[in-house]
């Protein structure tokens, strides 16, 4: 039985990568409207996207050609292509709130990612990023979390109800300080984020910083 247990964690593993399915990169070329690719991001985000964060993905399914050309470039481009810091973090960001979007309609809009959705939309999902082949979770886990910048948790969006708030503009390599200190208090100005019971002499935060203690701890 001992054996078994310690075993366990590597048929999980076995099992998950056999389930695992590769989501297709848009067929080039795509019929954008121009411009550098960020450019056709930046669209995505001020048409589709409203104040409160919620991505109109059916209206984005009749006209995903700014969203594919993003992607497009999003697989395509190496991750050593952009500068180490800000320029790259900045990308990663904006690439990871896009592929989440992508990621939503290859699975057909669904309506939640409870239970096995989400173990299929964050794990077994692989998609091309920087010519190379992972996961939601392994891009955010093995790459973006790498830079050893814990604010990206407030601007990483999941598509999904409790995620931070999707800002209708991209992400700047110039602004990110600024960018991530606004997205951090947008995400604690929120009640179900940061909650403070005076009768009770208590801070409520958000799970998410429990996620993550290597990131927020002492």
């Amino acid at each position: 039985m001992t054996r078994w247990r310690r075993g366990l964690p590597v048929v999980l593993a076995w099992a998950l990568s056999a389930c695992s399915t590769v989501v297709r990169v848009p067929e080039a070329p795509v019929a954008g409207r121009g411009g550098p690719p960020i450019e056709a991001y930046a669209r995505v985000l001020e048409r589709f996207v409203n104040d409160r964060g919620e991505v109109d993905f059916t209206a984005l399914a009749r006209d995903r050609a700014d969203l594919d050309a993003y992607v497009i470039h999003v697989a395509g481009t190496p991750f050593g292509d952009f500068a180490a810091g800000h320029e790259r973090l900045a990308h990663y960001i904006n690439a990871y709130n896009a592929l989440s979007m992508y990621n939503v309609l290859d699975s057909g809009i669904p309506e939640t990612h409870a239970g096995w959705r989400k173990v299929r939309f964050f794990y077994l999902k692989e998609l091309v990023i920087g010519r190379r082949l992972m996961s939601l979770y392994a891009f955010e886990n093995d790459v973006i979390r790498k830079l050893g910048e814990p604010r990206v948790h407030f601007a990483l969006n999941c598509s999904a109800r409790g995620c931070p708030i999707l800002p209708r503009a991209p992400f700047t390599a110039r602004d990110l300080e600024e960018e991530l200190d606004r997205e951090t208090r947008r995400f604690f100005s929120e009640a179900r984020n940061l909650r403070v019971d005076q009768a009770q002499r208590t801070v409520y935060v958000s799970e998410l910083l429990d996620f993550y203690p290597e990131d927020f701890g002492p």
